[in-house]
């Protein structure tokens, strides 16, 4: 399938001719997944149910324990808040160092289409 311009791009910015930057859907889901996880509940006004608050991981340790809850809280996110534009179908939360290493497998329910996404929540210290 072709990734054609489906959204504005996250964060906002303008294209080299001068246009609103796009993305194509597999981009929009990745951004999608990146606003839900790096945003506190209650951060959005018109949407204070959204967000999963691993900026509150912050003086955690980066320790299995703090993995599974951060796995957790995501997984529940996602299907409260990204059910409609994706199937989870795989989730998978490590300590790397002093982060959290998250993997997110999905399906684009629109297209069928599988995807992946890669994100580091810094935490306080090594587990």
């Amino acid at each position: 399938m072709t990734d054609a311009a489906y959204s504005i791009a996250f964060p906002f910015g303008f294209a080299a001719d001068g246009t609103t930057a796009e993305v194509g859907r597999a981009d929009h889901v990745t951004d999608l997944l990146e606003q839900l996880l790096f945003t506190r509940q209650g951060e959005r006004l018109l949407r204070p149910a959204m967000g999963c608050g691993l900026p509150d991981l912050l003086f955690a340790p980066a320790s299995p324990e703090t993995a599974e809850a951060a796995r957790m809280t995501i997984q529940v996110a996602v299907l409260e808040h990204l059910a409609r534009e994706i199937e989870l179908t795989g989730l998978d939360v490590r300590p790397e160092g002093s982060s959290l290493r998250i993997d997110i497998a999905y399906r684009i329910r629109a297209t069928g289409d599988a995807g992946h996404a890669r994100f580091d929540a810094e935490t306080g210290a090594d587990g």
